[in-house]
């Protein structure tokens, strides 16, 4: 009996040591799986990093390989002396009392320029005949920002006409486009009345290719003499239009290029913060006109 007792007592030790040996294996077991999870992760992540490094580095490539913004190059680069774009016969027969121009002021005579002649025909006790003619060149260059010089001009035309159509106490405003003179040319007239007589006025707004030429030409009759007439002013003013527009082509020879520029050309800068915007544009020919009525 006491041998049957010690066998079970033997075998139950023997089952509690196996059940402990058991146990020691599942708790390693249990330890190592975290491990293994954890290089696992690192692993993985590792890997998605370099993945979106590459991406990075292809966006990077792909943004560099972009173009640059590119815009059609001015064809014309430099304008005439405003003072001499009219031949000495023309300037005769519309301001022949002049003696010689004044130029206006500019701080850069590549983009703008200006000149005015005034003539006052005295003929005694029968009056005396008034003639005012006023020559202005505006050059666009092209800009990255702004759009090329061809554009600007052609805005800044518009505005021209536009402005010359709405001078303040003007009467029989008429407007009609000019053939052969430039690309587009707008010539109007009208008539207004001061102290000194009726004066009759004549605008002619030409645009070739980035430069736009305003030609302003007004006339009266003084003490007693007759109003000049509108068909002749017109005639004349066309005709010097004409020929300032022949000036700023001769000028230039047979005009650049023409070709897309990825960037300003050396005067964009000073054309950008000189030359007028659609703001400003009416102002500017607003003082023109004021100048000119002064004048008058």
């Amino acid at each position: 009996m006491q041998r049957a007792a010690k066998r079970d007592q033997h075998d139950r030790c023997e089952q509690r040591e196996q059940w402990a040996r058991g146990l020691r294996r599942v708790l390693v077991c249990a330890a190592a799986v975290p491990v293994m999870l954890i290089a696992t992760g690192c692993s993985s992540d590792s890997g998605s990093d370099d993945g979106a490094g590459e991406s990075t580095k292809a966006s990077a490539s792909e943004s560099s390989a972009s173009p640059s913004p590119t815009v059609q190059a001015a064809v014309y680069e430099s304008l005439p002396q405003s003072c001499k774009v009219l031949a000495k016969k023309t300037l005769e027969d519309l301001v022949p009392q002049a003696k010689s121009g004044k130029a206006g002021s500019s701080d850069d005579s590549s983009t703008r320029g200006s000149c005015s002649w005034s003539s006052l025909d005295n003929n005694g006790v029968k009056g005396s005949q008034f003639r005012w003619l006023n020559v202005s060149l505006l050059r666009f260059d092209s800009d990255v920002t702004r759009g090329s010089g061809e554009e600007l001009a052609r805005e800044y035309f518009e505005t021209q006409v536009e402005d010359a159509r709405s001078v303040s106490g003007a009467k029989n405003v008429k407007s009609e486009p000019v053939a052969g003179v430039g690309d587009e040319a707008t010539a109007v007239r009208y008539d207004l009345k001061k102290k000194e007589g009726a004066f009759r006025q004549e605008t002619v707004v030409a645009r070739v290719e980035n430069v736009v030429v305003t030609l302003d030409y007004n006339g009266a009759g003084l003490a007693g003499e007759k109003t000049p007439s509108a068909d002749a002013l017109d005639k004349l003013a066309q005709k010097a239009a004409k020929e300032a527009v022949a000036a700023v082509t001769k000028e230039n020879g047979s005009g650049g290029a023409g070709t897309p520029s990825s960037a300003p050309s050396k005067s964009a800068s000073k054309s950008a913060s000189k030359s007028p915007s659609a703001g400003s544009s009416k102002a500017a020919s607003s003082s023109s006109s004021k100048s000119a009525s002064k004048k008058s």
